[in-house]
């Protein structure tokens, strides 16, 4: 039976990775600051710890492991990344992750680790067009991120990179693109601009209206979580190192991604653009490579994976409204 370490398994994609190996047969520990608050991820061991303490990272490696997947991070929505309120944190906490994991599997022997980067490495002067953005691979350099996590997610990329031409350590390095599904973070400030979405509309009155932040017009592609996972393993059991982009290429403004939602819902809601962060102008999945790299590329609609969501947020909420009206 092959083992597998999930750093990050409290959060969101984590928690559907976990499943996914457990489905394929594998054992399964998880570690965390805290245990997910969906009760997704059926780890068969999880530890409660901060992997930017070098003695947690060389802790849940005993055992031995196959397979390390980093996903832990400092990281939240827009409302958290763009602000410049939390530079120092997402740079220290998430660097430190990804410098004494890595260090500890190289040392422990693990064969392989697989590091979840970000499309926010991407230069920002490239996605200021936003019907035109250019996410290709290849076009990281000359480096100009617009926020410090992107920089901290380039900074790693080439920290991985480097312990596998120095030390042997076998890595695989993925740029997600705004992942999103159900039993994700919903509420709270961290949340991303697809659940924030669906908790806008969900709690706005029927004839009522909700807040987007910037001109709308900013564009973005978003990825469902089960085929974010999917391209994970792909590139696991592949002998391709990336980076590659795992994300979708149907762009869509914010805009009309909320009219998306509200359509869904049912109810007849105006939308009121407002000041906000908003990150870059545009943003789009360049697929070309995970194409000729994996022979595979995501194939679910945004519209169907953003109904299943909206529905489980919907459920959340009317479980949320139900406690409190018993309080």
């Amino acid at each position: 039976m092959k083992r597998a370490l999930v750093c990050g398994a409290g959060g969101f994609i984590g928690g559907h990775l976990v499943n996914r190996l457990k489905s394929e047969g594998y054992w399964v520990r998880g570690v965390d600051l805290k245990y997910n608050e969906y009760g997704n991820g059926n780890a068969d061991d999880f530890i409660i710890g901060d992997l930017t303490d070098p003695v947690i990272c060389r802790q849940v490696l005993e055992g031995g492991f196959d397979e390390v997947y980093q996903l832990a991070a400092d990281m939240g929505g827009a409302g958290y990344i763009f602000t410049g309120e939390n530079d120092a944190a997402v740079m220290h906490n998430s660097a430190l992750c990804n410098l004494n994991m890595l260090h500890a599997a190289q040392q422990a022997g693990v064969k392989k680790i697989f590091y979840s980067s970000s499309a926010c490495m991407y230069p920002e002067y490239n996605q200021l067009d936003p019907e035109n953005p250019k996410c290709s691979e290849e076009s990281a350099y000359p480096a100009a991120p617009d926020s410090e996590y992107g920089w901290e997610k380039l900074f790693s990329e080439r920290l991985y990179l480097t312990y596998q031409r120095n030390l042997g350590i076998t890595v695989k390095v993925a740029r997600f693109h705004n992942i999103f599904g159900p039993q994700g973070t919903w509420k709270g400030g961290r949340e991303k601009a697809p659940a924030a979405i669906c908790r806008k509309v969900i709690e706005a009155e029927d004839g009522g209206s909700i807040e987007i932040w910037g001109d709308g017009k900013q564009t973005r592609s978003f990825l469902y979580v089960d085929e974010c996972v999917e391209g994970v393993r792909r590139l696991m059991e592949s002998d391709f190192t990336g980076p590659v982009n795992i994300g979708s290429e149907e762009m869509i403004s914010i805009n009309d991604f909320a009219k998306m939602i509200i359509e869904i819902s049912g109810k007849n809601i105006s939308i009121n653009n407002i000041p906000g962060p908003q990150g870059v102008r545009g943003r789009n999945s360049d697929n070309a490579l995970i194409q000729e790299k994996l022979g595979w590329s995501p194939s679910q609609s945004l519209k169907e994976g953003i109904t299943k969501t909206y529905k489980w947020i919907a459920e959340q909420a009317t479980k949320e409204n139900e406690v409190a009206e018993l309080v």
